[in-house]
């Protein structure tokens, strides 16, 4: 995909990213595609359903992504955000994914659920937006606008020794590739057709699950959403008489090429790399954008997919009437709202994504620390939610510590007999 200016090709590259987050949007709401949705059914009440749905977005999108690596028509060793660098940053992957997964269960849902909720009329979600927008915008400074960001101020110092310098990237094509003397994109091959085909064994074999259209539906259209993504951001092109240029080498080309800095991108040589769908960091993205007045060299890909998001989910909202106002229950619901989205917003931002952006578009790449970010993320979750239910049974019985070590019993991860309080 070639355009003659950068304008046309930017223009594409935004109003393509539009129109897929619209449609993602829309089909996340009509189905009921929840990641979070996903571990409550699976830990309350046994039902794998959405939690299937979720492993097949995945499947999906690591098809398309081996495919169009495969063809020469990708190459997502240096994305947004980096994947599969060669820092397996394992301290803030476990950290991030475990802050996480009990942010979106305190907050009713992930990232890509509270777009999904405001544009169906939450208004709770609204504040968990805000929260999650002021974080994320000063952890990862996206527009390079600030001295310092939170991270690097408040948790590089002592997380960053929690981390294994790889001689090669972090994907399990290149670490198996080093062991068996072979090349990357062969064990990229061989390991996401393996996999795949494990997960649509395991997805389908469930006759409950292939008879369900809405989850068969969801996960499919999520998973092609971020295929698509990775293709579109990577193959966009501006021809010169030196050939066709990516969008960020011409950027860094942009003194030489154009006559001025009208229409320049802010940050474009990170933001115009190759990515695909996540929603923490863009949400600080949005924050930015609207403090800079809505200046179009604010707007981004991450931008325009919180925007389409939001958007398609209104949109089918209303087309299936089940557009309603929601507000608070009480001051305590509100109160663990917020606990919520802080928790999200820098365990988002921690662990480099969400459920979409590391359990989905993550995962497509094959990066270790997006299956280590997926597993905390469930951990998380799951942990929290059993905690609140044998605190809500047995209440004033069940102290903290009480109901964590009983949630781990459950969970396989501690021995039965170490259980405080009874199964129920």
């Amino acid at each position: 995909m070639s355009f003659a200016s950068f304008m046309e090709a930017q223009s594409f590259f935004l109003w393509s990213t539009f129109v897929i987050a619209f449609v993602m949007g829309a089909v996340v709401n009509k189905t009921n595609f929840c990641t979070m949705g996903a571990v409550s059914d699976w830990v309350n009440i046994g039902d794998t359903g959405r939690m299937r749905a979720w492993i097949l977005a995945a499947t999906v999108a690591l098809i398309g992504v081996v495919l169009i690596e495969a063809l020469g028509r990708a190459d997502l060793s240096s994305t947004l955000p980096p994947y599969r660098a060669s820092e397996l940053q394992w301290g803030r992957y476990i950290l991030g994914g475990l802050l996480f997964g009990i942010g979106m269960t305190l907050a009713s849902g992930c990232g890509n659920k509270t777009l999904i909720r405001i544009g169906g009329g939450n208004l709770k979600s609204i504040f968990v937006f805000a929260i999650i927008a002021v974080i994320a915008y000063f952890m990862v400074d996206p527009f390079k606008e600030l001295p310092a960001t939170w991270y690097q101020t408040f948790f590089a110092p002592w997380l960053g020794e929690a981390s294994i310098s790889l001689s090669t990237q972090q994907d399990l094509g290149s670490i198996t590739g080093g062991w068996f003397d072979v090349s990357a994109m062969t064990m990229r091959i061989v390991l996401g057709a393996s996999i795949a085909i494990a997960a649509l064994v395991f997805i389908f074999r469930s006759t409950e699950f292939r008879s369900n259209f809405d989850n068969i539906l969801g996960g499919v259209v999520v998973g092609l959403a971020v295929f698509l993504a990775w293709y579109v951001t990577s193959n966009i092109a501006i021809g010169s008489e030196d050939g066709a240029m990516k969008l960020t080498q011409f950027y860094g080309e942009w003194d030489m090429m154009m006559d001025s800095d009208a229409g320049k991108p802010k940050n474009g040589s990170t933001n115009l790399q190759a990515q695909s769908f996540t929603f923490i960091s863009p949400i600080g993205q949005t924050f930015g954008y609207v403090g800079s007045g809505l200046s179009l060299a604010f707007m981004t890909f991450g931008v325009v997919s919180v925007f389409g998001v939001i958007l398609g989910s209104f949109l089918w909202s209303l087309l299936g009437r089940s557009f309603r106002i929601e507000w608070f229950v009480d001051f305590k619901d509100f109160l663990i709202h917020v606990i919520g989205a802080v928790l999200m917003g820098f365990g988002g931002v921690l662990g480099l994504g969400c459920t979409v952006g590391q359990g989905i578009t993550g995962v497509s790449t094959l990066a270790l620390g997006s299956f280590m970010v997926f597993i905390s993320i469930v951990l998380g979750s799951a942990l929290t939610m059993k905690i609140q239910y044998y605190k809500l049974v047995y209440e004033e019985e069940a102290t903290f510590m009480k109901a964590l070590v009983t949630a781990l019993a459950d969970l396989k991860l501690l021995p039965n007999s170490m259980r405080k309080l009874d199964a129920v």
